[in-house]
């Protein structure tokens, strides 16, 4: 698997960089066509290659999607640096940034209090789940309503806590409440003692390209005080989104 896996990468390479036919892919991997054309239509059919009239293979738009968000989140990690440590400062909680990727949420920062007597587990590049916990519901609540119901649809729903939404009826409840007040909460819905307010940054066209959570065990403030961080949050991410093209 581990070899199909790494012949498909370099198909990619080669396709990107002008080999296009069946032949000539082949012929550059010293395999046969057989071989190359299998693993083409397995790209093709997940929209990584496609293949014209004359039978050359192009890069698909799902690699185009997936550069965009690489570079969204590349641009917006830079662009917030500044303005989400001063959020972190001035809240003395920890701050994550993150950004959806397929069925999850991944954190691409994460900025911690120097003086952190409770740390987390979260790391940058760990992914989250969608439907327990702040960055998740404001991701959610950023996509179109189709992507979104399809989405919503197809979560596992694993619970990790008492307070973890049960399934979709509850999770389009948050995803709407989230939408309408213009923030995100997780009620120890992803770790029991763990509660955290989320909102968004959004691009110049008005879509959301990343969620910034406040998190905080509930050791160092009850869940109410951290409902209360809310309006800092929410000036943080205009700030950040102003910065990102946003009117």
């Amino acid at each position: 698997m581990s070899q199909s896996v790494a012949r498909a990468l370099s198909l990619l390479d080669r396709v990107a960089s002008g080999t296009s036919t069946l032949g000539e892919l082949a012929a550059a991997e010293g395999v046969h066509k057989s071989t190359v054309l299998r693993l083409l239509r397995v790209l093709e059919d997940e929209g990584f290659v496609h293949h014209d009239g004359e039978h050359r293979y192009r890069l698909g738009p799902h690699l185009f999607r997936l550069a965009h968000q690489a570079l969204d989140s590349f641009e917006v990690r830079v662009v917030a640096a500044n303005r989400l440590k001063a959020l972190r400062d001035e809240t003395a909680q920890t701050v994550h940034l993150a950004v959806l990727d397929g069925t999850t949420a991944v954190y691409v920062d994460k900025l911690e209090p120097r003086e952190m007597p409770v740390r987390m587990a979260s790391r940058i590049g760990k992914t989250a789940a969608l439907h327990s916990t702040a960055v998740g519901k404001v991701l959610l609540s950023g996509l179109d309503a189709a992507e979104r119901d399809e989405l919503v649809e197809a979560l596992p729903y694993v619970r990790y806590t008492g307070n973890t939404p049960a399934g979709p009826a509850e999770l389009r409840a948050e995803i709407a409440r989230t939408a309408e007040r213009g923030w995100s909460e997780d009620h120890a819905e992803n770790e029991t003692f763990i509660n955290c307010v989320g909102a968004p940054i959004r691009g110049a066209d008005g879509r959301i390209l990343a969620a910034v959570s406040i998190s905080v065990p509930d050791v160092l403030l009850p869940y109410e005080d951290v409902l209360a961080l809310a309006p800092a949050l929410m000036n943080a991410v205009a700030d950040i989104s102003r910065d990102c093209g946003y009117r």
